[in-house]
Formats: structure tokens, sequence, C-alpha cells
């Protein structure tokens, strides 16, 4: 049998974990993920394409791992999944007290900031994820991607056919931004502070003649900040939270632009 077909008989017969082909099957599957050889999701000609079987065998490595101290000076940790290691040769910058767990791929030219990332995520070259930033399983980062300071990425594990965060190539999101339930961000978009999406987010873009609106998915290049509508429920009319499009990117915009340039294009004080 192919790993794809074991991880697939061990997610349906857990007792097949006690045999050596089916640990050894879960094991080498996370190693890929954290030498970034394999995804949990992945970019394919029509969209993303979301890689279940490996979403599963990283679900059936945590009963496989033994919980096991890490000491590191003064500190201490108690848990299941090691730290990667091994930083200076993979050409990454790491700021204490950043950490990613093994599982998780961090590509040659990030930055990490005191920040998290956990395992099964992908966070691709020359970006920076700021401080007090978190990347959360399996998660997906494009390269030169700007998270500012307490970005909330969410993870997602289960279900396994649920489709993680995706942020684009290129993308700026702004500080205490939350991001959860697959989310998408398209190419180059630059979210302004204290955006939150979920999957069933409005996104609104107000720069037409009629508003059109997305759940979801933020177009590439689009100028997104929070915003509210109106909704009516049986105690009375309140607002909900929501997010609004409130311009393009501009093209002589250099990618790695501060947000703040990109919102005054657009004429939004900040």
């Amino acid at each position: 049998m192919s790993r794809q077909q074991l991880i697939e008989a061990a997610w349906e017969d857990r007792a097949l974990l006690k045999q050596q082909e089916y640990i050894d099957a879960v094991k080498a599957t996370v190693e890929e993920l954290d030498k970034g050889t394999l995804r949990c999701a992945e970019p394919v000609a029509d969209g993303w394409q979301v890689n279940e079987w490996v979403k599963k065998a990283v679900i059936m490595f945590f009963p496989l791992a033994e919980m096991e101290t890490i000491k590191v000076g003064p500190f201490e940790f108690h848990d299941k999944i090691p730290l990667k290691s091994d930083y200076a040769e993979k050409g990454v910058r790491v700021v204490p007290h950043a950490i990613a767990r093994y599982g998780s791929f961090v590509n040659k030219g990030v930055i990490m900031m005191p920040s998290y990332v956990n395992i099964g995520a992908y966070v691709d070259s020359g970006t920076m994820v700021d401080t007090w930033a978190t990347v959360g399983s399996c998660a997906q980062i494009g390269k030169d991607v700007h998270l500012s300071g307490g970005v909330g990425v969410g993870g997602v594990l289960e279900p396994v056919q649920a489709a993680p965060v995706i942020i684009e190539d290129g993308a700026f999101v702004g500080s205490r931004c939350i991001l959860v339930e697959g989310v998408h961000i398209g190419k180059e978009a630059v979210l302004g502070a204290n955006v939150t999406l979920t999957a069933s987010s409005k996104i609104i873009d107000v720069t037409g003649d009629e508003p059109v609106e997305y759940k979801g998915y933020v177009p590439p290049r689009s100028v997104v900040i929070p915003g509210s509508y109106t909704k009516k429920f049986p105690a009375g009319e309140f607002s909900v939270g929501c997010a609004i499009i409130i311009g393009q990117r501009k093209e002589s915009t250099d990618r790695k632009t501060s947000l703040n340039d990109a919102l005054r294009d657009n004429n939004v004080s900040v």
C-alpha cells in the first residue's frame, strides 16, 4: 500500500497504529511537513486543494508521540511535540521567544519575532511573523507576507475536510487581525488593524455603485478595514461587525509598503 493508503486505513481503524508500518507512515508524513515537501493544503490550477490524508496523519501523530520535558535555560516545557531547530542552517531569523513546532515548515528568509507557529503550518520565504502573532495548525502563509503584531491566524485539524486559513503572497495583515475558519486572503491584499474574519463574515466591496458581498474571501489587492451593518433581530436592530473593501492597492505601491501608506492612498485616516 502507498503511504496515503496506510494513513487512510489507520484513520478508519486506530488499532492499526500498533503496527510499525502504520506508525512509520504517520511519522514520515509529519517529517515531510516539517521539511516543506508535503503540505496540508496546496495551490492547484483551479484554486487550493486540501490534503485530508495529511491532516489525518497530523491528528494521529499526537497519540503516537510521548510526553517529554524540554528545558531551555531556566525555561521548562512539557509536551508531545518537539520544537524546530537548526534555524541558521535553514536561513531563518528567530528572535527570542519565537516558537515553531516540529511538523511546521518555515522557509528561508522568514523572520519570526516572539511568535508561535503550530504543527502543519506552512510559512513561505520572506514572510514576517511579527510580535505575538500566531499561525495556527495547517495555516498556509505565502511569500513576503507581513503578519503584524498580535495577528491571530486560526488553526484547523478537524473536521479534516475543512480548509485551513490561506494568506497568499504579498499580503499585509494589520495589527490584531483575526482570521479563522478557512478564510482566504488573496495576493497582495491589505487588511487594516482589527479586521476580524470568519467563514460567515460579510466582506462588502463598497468601491462601486452597488455593494458586492463576499464571504470568507478577500480578493487580491483589496484594501480592507473593519466595518458594521445593521441587522434586524427579534429584540430590535443592532450593528453587526463586517469587513469593508474600500479600494485597491495601487500598482505603484511596493508589496512591502506600510499599512499606513496603503490606507492613506484610499483616504482613510490612520
